[in-house]
């Protein structure tokens, strides 16, 4: 089993940043992809941003890039997910996910997911 632990979350006005760390323990494998996705009140939860830590690929939704980073932090044994220029819209439960495969997906198909962390943004 794999345990995800986000952490990082808070209050921001909108135009800040804040980085969110997601903290694997357990079975862990070095390389298989680790995710990032948020639900916002009311919606679905959607994909954010992905990195396939085989070979260092990352991937983005289209609303975030250019605005979030996501990161592998070896040292601290950690991915990361740097938000910059945040906006009111960004708001939402950011979770941590970590997949079996191989293969980076934009779907929800993942294996392990974290407890979710609350980023607000206000206006």
């Amino acid at each position: 089993q794999v345990q995800l632990v986000e952490s990082g979350g808070g209050l921001v006005r909108a135009g800040g940043s804040l980085r969110l760390s997601c903290a694997a323990s357990g079975r862990t494998f070095s390389n298989y992809p680790m995710g990032w996705f948020r639900q916002a009140p009311g919606k679905e939860r959607e994909f954010v941003a992905a990195l396939n830590r085989r070979d260092g690929s990352t991937y983005y939704a289209d609303s975030v890039k250019g605005r979030f980073t996501i990161s592998n932090d070896n040292a601290k044994n950690t991915v990361d997910l740097q938000m910059n220029s945040l906006k009111s819209e960004d708001t939402a439960v950011y979770y941590c996910a970590a997949r079996r495969l191989l293969v980076v997906t934009r779907t929800g198909d993942w294996d392990y997911w974290g407890q979710g962390t609350q980023v607000t943004v206000s206006s």
